[in-house]
């Protein structure tokens, strides 16, 4: 049981490769929580995807026991956060089980855009901000410009900001201190009625779910009965423990300290992130304010390659589903691919993570539709209907107007590629609400729709601004534009997976775009096959793949040349019937390919 304030309860927040899980490994060596010898880089990203990608994609917790310069021993809880865009869910849950922030900026590269959001995130929580900088050993550091920048840009004081680098270890013990000294110790009363917060749930296979909470009032013990406030299901505590980062099994978790519990639920349905816990018994009467829950923004259909295999996804989806509050899915059936799911993702990072978490951890190789938006069709007798998938699209005869999403952008950038940056936010239809300076960099802020940015706005920002420029977006709302369904058609069928939402002033554009590419990504068959684009009934663009030639007269020397003529004829009947019977094979990585936008 430790005093109410000996504890500090903090997150690390910072741009993506700002280093927060390095700082975090280096709390944790400092302090000999973990033993030299079972350290290793990004102790705390466990999934293979995150050591490989290098990057955080879960927040994950440890508890960190720390003798201050004082003599006064402490307990520190440490979450490390992602720092992607796609992952923005994790980090403002992460915010509102702790008090306090230390603030990662790269002293090389400065403020970013998502340093900015995550940044407003810790202060809409009330959090107390420790400003750090870091990788002062590279050559590049320049530790004043940068306590400027934060100064002029986030609008906080930097002047006890603490030069660090994570990597050497230099100025880790100041960190240390300045936890102690400037962040406020949680507040709680420990005979009140339990209150917990629901952070974060996830299932493991020897222990049912377990259960990521912070207590706010009260004291949980093993053997309690808690009450889930939301659908009030209750269940008996099997243990209770904290992470060092393995599991430690504890007796009794007091106010303001973080720890996690199971109680034998099977499913993590039943454990909603952001729901009150509570004892069965005089439970508290009012739950705490939970969290906004997470609002899928790409949708995109999974399917087996093999269609043997949809019972083997449907296990996979519902595996990952559980361990990931933000992932939704429903079944859905397509002419041209069979069984599969229709995804909901936070974002395009997010769709591939999940893709490769199917692909590598159940082995199931996996066709994926072109990602999508969800539009709001407004029909003629005055009902709104969500539109998740194009091929979906009602009658036109009966839509009275359509509305798409749009999101606010701000894209920090170099000046010298500020040009191309502007000219490719106008190319996606793009109205500029904001261009503002901050030294030698500019913020631009965009009301962009999201159509044009799930797909691969954040490739071609990156390739034409060499890397430097970083990107973050908020949703606005939605907004009626003149938009319609193309079609891609391939031997006369329409190709579901191909089907694509497009402003009618560039759907010709498109369709042409499209009708070249999947001529040069199907390969040839022995007839010819025409691709085209169409809107509605009407045609808008048109190319034919040749067909595959063999010389039926090479046999036929001398004689009449209406022996040769019947021969071909023949070969044109033959042709002809194939293409009536004849499929096309149109190999997966085509479908991706035809749908990028290359300038």
């Amino acid at each position: 049981m430790t005093e109410l304030s000996k504890i500090r309860n903090f997150s690390i927040v910072a741009h993506i490769d700002h280093g927060k899980s390095t700082l975090a490994d280096r709390l944790i060596q400092e302090t000999g929580t973990v033993q030299d010898r079972d350290m290793k880089e990004q102790l705390l990203d466990a999934m293979d995807i995150e050591r490989e990608r290098g990057i955080t994609i879960k927040a994950n917790t440890v508890r960190i026991d720390y003798t201050a310069d004082d003599g006064e021993d402490y307990v520190l809880n440490l979450i490390d956060t992602p720092g992607h865009v796609d992952f923005a869910y994790e980090v403002s849950r992460s915010m509102r089980a702790v008090e306090g922030s230390l603030l990662v900026v790269d002293s090389t590269q400065g403020v970013e855009a998502q340093t900015l959001a995550n940044v407003y995130q810790a202060i809409d929580a009330d959090h107390e901000l420790v400003p750090v900088f870091n990788k002062i050993d590279l050559p590049a550091s320049d530790i004043d410009r940068v306590a400027e920048q934060v100064e002029d840009v986030i609008g906080i004081d930097a002047s006890g900001a603490i030069p660090v680098s994570a990597k050497t270890g230099q100025g880790i013990h100041e960190v240390l201190e300045a936890i102690v000294k400037t962040l406020p110790a949680p507040k709680g009363t420990r005979d009140a009625p339990l209150k917990a917060m629901l952070v974060d749930s996830w299932y493991d296979a020897y222990l049912g779910v377990i259960v990521l909470v912070r207590i706010i009032d009260g004291v949980l013990k093993k053997g309690d009965r808690i009450k889930m406030m939301s659908n009030g299901s209750i269940h008996p505590v099997d243990r209770i423990g904290v992470f060092r980062p393995q599991m430690q099994a504890i007796d009794e978790l007091g106010p303001g300290e973080i720890g996690f519990l199971t109680a034998s639920i099977k499913q993590v349905r039943d454990t909603r992130v952001g729901d009150t816990i509570t004892t069965e018994k005089k439970g508290a009467d009012t739950p705490l304010p939970g969290f906004k829950p997470s609002q899928p923004v790409v949708f995109c259909g999974l399917f087996p390659v093999d269609n043997a295999e949809f019972e083997d996804l449907r296990d996979a989806i519902e595996k990952l589903a559980l361990n990931d509050a933000s992932f939704s899915f429903e079944m859905e059936t397509s002419a041209a691919l069979g069984f599969g799911f229709r995804c909901g993702f936070l974002g395009l990072l997010h769709l591939e993570v999940i893709r490769d978490r199917i692909e590598r951890e159940y082995d199931i190789e996996l066709i994926t539709t072109a990602p999508s938006v969800i539009y709001h069709v407004y029909m003629r007798d005055g009902s709104m209907i969500e539109l998740h998938n194009p091929a979906d699209m009602p009658d036109l005869t009966h839509v009275d107007h359509l509305e798409e999403p749009r999101i606010k952008a701000t894209i920090l950038v170099p000046d010298d590629y500020l040009g191309d940056v502007l000219k490719l936010c106008q190319d996606r239809r793009g109205i500029q609400l904001d261009l503002t300076y901050a030294g030698s960099r500019a913020m631009v802020v965009y009301d962009l729709p999201l159509n044009e940015v799930v797909f691969d706005f954040y490739d071609r920002l990156k390739s034409v601004t060499k890397g430097y420029a970083s990107f973050d977006y908020q949703m606005t709302g939605y907004r009626q534009d003149h938009l319609v369904k193309m079609q891609i058609l391939v031997n006369d069928e329409p190709v579901d997976a191909l089907s694509t939402m497009v402003h009618r002033d560039r759907a010709e554009q498109r369709g042409r775009a499209m009708c070249e590419k999947l001529k040069d990504l199907i390969p040839r068959h022995m007839f010819k096959i025409p691709i085209q684009a169409a809107i509605g009934g009407r045609i808008i663009a048109r190319e034919t793949l040749a067909a595959l030639r063999k010389d039926v007269t090479a046999k036929c020397y001398g004689g009449d040349a209406t022996r040769k003529r019947k021969l071909l004829d023949k070969q044109k009947a033959g042709k002809k019937k194939m293409r009536q019977f004849g499929k096309v094979d149109i190999p997966q990585e085509a479908f991706i390919s035809a749908l990028k936008m290359d300038g």
